[in-house]
């Protein structure tokens, strides 16, 4: 089941140019060539290499921005869509929480200097040394996730007047409409507590047992990449009557908001979104007094992203495909490997030109899999040496990235205002051997 909606088989692909949805906010194109944030994307590419992660900083504060309108206090970036510390510090200088669901995010989010106030922290298996770690930093809500997590809180008894937000994430049995290995709000999920089996319930009394816990939340996720905002309607009324009934007096619905990745893709904005939820709620009687947040991740950073590569050989094959491979791959963008994910992909420097060519986008991993985009369409003009560019990467691409075959991972370049600044520097070999002894 490929993530996100499900695409019309017969459909071909468009061989319009780059729909301009799918672009940073910033982007301009003049004389064919595409800038954004004021700088060439071919330029940027000569003066920090390829492949390149490059975002821009005005969409992200945009997203931002749009996520703390729509949710007040509750909005919250989920980190795992896209890390660093530039990040970090952005979101929360916008007002943002940050969730983070490890030891290692809740580092690089402090190391950014966001107070440990703002920060949320999930996982469904949090370790003795991420709770002691947690405790100590004095982080500002935990997500409670199972029984036993709930006995390694007990066991921690912390000195002092600790007191530790918690709430609880329960598990609606909502079936939301993308692919399996995204989906996390049905019964059978490795996620929270059910909601219909009595055991939330349980878990909620078995929390209120822990006297430096102030349990007042009720948290939910039930997938990525979702589409249809009925799902998350499904969510808030299942929710609704174990708030109330439980006297709690804080409700996230996690995230999960979806974002397109094709020309013929149009998603929900923040704004239709948190309008959707605020029915919601009303629908279910949900009081007025109760802070209602939410998580998106992909939604403030996807777009503002974008991969450009290099091409390196191009090879036809009469009567079968003509296979472009580019300078990076599966180890930067996974998602097309591991949930059929679909992207554009168009030459920068001819961003506003027609794509008649159809070719196979692939990388240089030694894997017959290691495709980026299955079925592309580029300009006819494409040739070795020219940079291409996939749109809409700027989640769960470099956050996702990895090492194999011992390919460094790329730089991720900020642009805003006519200036290029690199916040994650591109590995290098004695990088790759760091960890060797």
């Amino acid at each position: 089941m490929r993530e996100g909606p499900i695409p019309d088989e017969a459909a071909v692909p468009s061989t319009a140019p780059i729909g301009t949805h799918l672009l940073p906010d910033t982007s301009s194109i003049a004389d064919g060539e595409l800038s954004v944030g004021g700088v060439a994307v071919s330029e940027i590419a000569a003066e920090f290499g390829t492949p390149v992660f490059i975002y821009d900083e005005s969409h992200l504060r945009a997203r931002a921005k749009e996520a703390v309108k729509a949710f007040g206090g509750g909005a919250a970036y989920a980190t795992k869509a896209f890390l660093c510390k530039a990040i970090a510090r952005l979101v929360a200088s916008e007002g943002m929480q940050v969730d983070v669901s490890t030891g290692g995010e809740l580092d690089v989010v402090l190391a950014a200097g966001v107070s440990p106030n703002q920060v949320v922290f999930h996982g469904n298996n949090k370790s003795e040394p991420e709770l002691e770690s947690m405790l100590r930093q004095g982080v500002g809500r935990i997500v409670v996730d199972s029984f036993d997590e709930i006995e390694r809180l007990r066991a921690l008894r912390p000195g002092g007047e600790t007191s530790l937000r918690a709430s609880l994430r329960v598990t609606p049995g909502v079936n939301a409409h993308t692919h399996e290995f995204v989906m996390t709000g049905q019964e059978d999920s490795k996620f929270g507590f059910s909601a219909a089996s009595g055991a939330a319930t349980r878990a909620l009394e078995a929390l209120r047992q822990i006297p430096w816990l102030t349990v007042d939340g009720v948290h939910a996720h039930i997938g990525s990449q979702i589409f249809l905002l009925e799902a998350f309607e499904e969510e808030v009324a299942i929710l609704g009557p174990f708030l109330k009934n439980n006297g709690l007096s804080e409700l996230s619905i996690g995230g999960g908001l979806g974002v397109a990745y094709l020309n013929d893709e149009q998603a929900p904005s923040i704004v239709e979104w948190a309008q959707t939820i605020e029915k919601a709620c009303r629908d279910a009687g949900i009081p007025d007094s109760v802070e209602v947040g939410a998580e998106p991740g992909r939604a403030i950073v996807a777009t503002a992203g974008m991969t450009c590569y290099r091409v390196g050989t191009m090879k036809s094959l009469p009567g079968i495909r003509t296979y472009v491979a580019v300078d990076g791959g599966m180890s930067d963008n996974p998602r097309p490997v591991l949930y059929g994910s679909g992207y554009e992909a168009f030459m920068p420097t001819r961003a506003d030109s027609e794509r008649p060519m159809p070719v196979r986008i692939v990388g240089k991993h030694c894997e017959s899999g290691d495709v980026l985009v299955s079925d592309a369409r580029v300009p006819a003009e494409l040739s070795v040496g020219d940079l291409v560019a996939t749109p809409v990467t700027g989640a769960y691409g470099y956050s996702m990235a990895s090492n194999y075959n011992r390919l460094p991972r790329p730089a991720v370049v900020f642009v805003e205002s006519g200036s290029a600044r690199v916040v994650i520097r591109r590995e290098q070999t004695d990088d790759l051997l760091r960890l060797e002894p």
